[in-house]
């Protein structure tokens, strides 16, 4: 996600969660605030803090809306193996019961009484050996059976801790959208309360239109699966900032890259601080394109780099996907993936 404005110190060096719990104390003390009281500086300043705050909180929607679609695959698995030993269960039953009707019907009589009553002790003894082996094998059987339900049992207590955590994800989804949606309607208040000329001034336009397009003459991609990453990100310049979106028709700024890595065919983690992470870290002045910038001590925003100091981003809401100096904000890392 890219909520940022100027080159203003972050002051969060905190994960995404812990943020979500700052944010949610200073809520009401900002609410509170007349839109009309905040000088015009200060209004900024503020509309850039509430953009931090607020990409903070989208990385972490990213992350647990990750992790509730990674559970929401575990439940389905352990649900589809829990009925299938189910039915090999089922299946054991009626064997043993099968066995159970034979062993009967072999062995209604005492051993001894059978055999003096047998007209034939040859074929008696012949009876009885078999009779043996299917008290050995219903003996296999019913081992086999208790197991496979140990094994049923535990399988079931598995996924209902899943499940648990499913429902414990989707509500960490839906505070951190809240959260998001909170900040983002304060950010636009303030900067309705601006005048129109420094509204305009913060809202600049996107610099990735014919007449200020940056000069990547002569910038080659180092391999060709960097060249498909950049040449994607290239050709979402112009499309709209959509949170928590990895495109096509939108996206936040790690939605962004891992929509353009996905052209090249690699797959990228779903946030910027897992993208921090998803390959080698380099110096800022050996970068190349296609490699990722991640910015701030949080790495909560992230851009491509596609060479002569530029980046491609997804800057905040109301700005498109844009190019902007590298340096536009503090605590730059580059990650070749």
């Amino acid at each position: 996600m890219g909520f940022h404005r100027r080159l203003v110190p972050s002051g969060f060096d905190r994960g995404a969660s812990a943020a979500l719990c700052v944010l949610s104390a200073t809520a009401a003390a900002l609410g509170a605030v007349p839109a009309s009281a905040v000088p015009h500086d200060d209004t900024r300043a503020e509309v850039d803090r509430l953009y931090e705050q607020a990409e903070q909180a989208t990385e972490a929607y990213n992350k647990a809306d990750e992790r509730a679609d990674t559970l929401r695959k575990q439940v389905s698995t352990a649900q589809d193996r829990i009925a299938r030993q189910q039915e090999r269960i089922n299946s054991m039953r009626e064997a043993l019961g099968s066995l159970a009707g034979a062993q009967y019907r072999a062995g209604g009589l005492d051993p001894s009484l059978a055999l003096l009553f047998s007209d034939d002790p040859d074929d008696y003894l012949d009876k009885a050996a078999a009779l043996d082996r299917i008290s050995a094998h219903q003996a296999g059987e019913l081992k086999d059976l208790q197991e496979a339900m140990r094994e049923l049992t535990q399988e079931r207590v598995e996924a209902a801790g899943q499940l648990s955590e499913l429902e414990k994800s989707r509500k960490a989804v839906a505070t951190h959208k809240r959260t998001v949606e909170k900040k983002l309607a304060r950010a636009r208040e303030l900067l309705n309360s601006l005048p129109s000329a420094e509204r305009a001034a913060y809202d600049r336009a996107s610099r990735s239109g014919r007449a200020d397009m940056p000069d990547l003459g002569g910038v080659v991609p180092p391999n060709a699966r960097a060249g498909a990453a950049v040449a994607a990100a290239r050709g979402a310049l112009g499309k709209p900032y959509v949170w928590g979106s990895t495109g096509p028709s939108g996206f936040d700024c790690s939605g962004l890259m891992v929509w353009s890595y996905r052209q090249a065919g690699v797959s990228l983690p779903r946030t910027s601080q897992a993208q921090r992470h998803a390959g080698r870290q380099v110096p800022l002045s050996q970068a190349q394109p296609g490699d990722l910038v991640t910015y701030r001590s949080d790495a909560s925003h992230v851009g491509m780099y596609v060479g002569n100091g530029q980046v491609i981003h997804a800057p905040y809401p109301g700005a498109p996907v844009r190019y902007d100096p590298v340096g536009m904000m503090p605590g730059a890392t580059v990650t070749r993936v």
